[in-house]
């Protein structure tokens, strides 16, 4: 399904995206050295509640997870890039950490996720990987406008990926948003421009450029959800909910407040 949102939709599709902005910046400044994910996940639950929000997450059950996700976030750790389920994990400084949050409010749903170091330490390797991902999600924003492809987007996010000389994986990708989290058309990683779907004003699109250092192979863990690097490596994860407009693309997922 493609839906296309009319002007009182993307009103609430903007409400709904500053409030996944801000909720993820709160849980950015609250990550320290010694901040378990079981925490993380409490808070993301109390602010989602106090908004009269609802979590896109917590009931969801897709074939390739291992029943309802049960949480209200995913937190990945290092080698740990989507569907982190929450544990019994103290991060160390030093981790790199994504947060990836979906909410729905009002009857529309917004996507976003951030990547960050979490402590004083800023290995090298890891601040250019998480780098190269807002790099390549502001080249994807870009190339969304009225008219463009699907693969216009693709292309883009996936050509300062391969320049960057990250492996990309195919499996897992952007995708649709609006009365629920995750709709049509499909947006990989990587493409070719001028193919796909043609974007009209009013589609509302998720798109989330993610890697791992040295291989595009993922693992599964244990827990039936958390998807890691086959090889061990760190990951990063960087992702916006867009609107496209006559003029281009909107970002909603940006946050609204200033956040420490």
């Amino acid at each position: 399904m493609i839906e296309i949102l009319n002007p009182a939709e993307l009103a609430r599709a903007k409400e709904t995206g500053a409030l996944v902005a801000d909720i993820l910046q709160t849980l950015k400044s609250r990550s320290t050295v010694g901040t378990n994910l079981l925490d993380l996940d409490r808070w993301a639950r109390t602010m989602i509640v106090d908004a009269g929000a609802q979590s896109c997450y917590v009931d969801y059950e897709p074939s390739f997870g291992r029943g309802p996700f049960g949480h209200y976030i995913c937190t990945a750790v290092n080698d740990a890039v989507l569907h982190g389920l929450p544990h019994d994990y103290a991060l160390a400084d030093g981790d790199l950490l994504t947060l990836d949050l979906a909410v729905s409010k009002r009857g529309v749903a917004a996507d976003s996720a951030i990547s960050f170091i979490v402590g004083d330490s800023r290995p090298p390797a890891s601040v250019a990987m998480i780098s190269t991902t807002e790099r390549a999600l502001n080249a994807g924003i870009a190339a969304a406008r009225p008219g463009a492809r699907i693969g216009d987007i693709s292309h883009a996010i996936g050509s300062v990926l391969s320049e960057a000389g990250y492996p990309i994986n195919t499996e897992f990708g952007g995708h649709g948003i609006g009365s629920t989290m995750h709709q049509d058309p499909h947006v990989p990683n990587t493409g070719r421009p001028g193919r796909g779907y043609k974007l009209r004003p009013g589609l509302l699109l998720a798109l989330e450029p993610w890697v791992m250092a040295d291989t595009a192979e993922l693992i599964t863990d244990a827990d039936g959800w958390t998807l890691r690097s086959a090889t061990g490596c760190r990951t990063a994860h960087s992702e916006h909910t867009i609107a496209i407009t006559s003029d281009g693309a909107e970002i909603l997922t940006l946050p609204t407040q200033a956040h420490p």
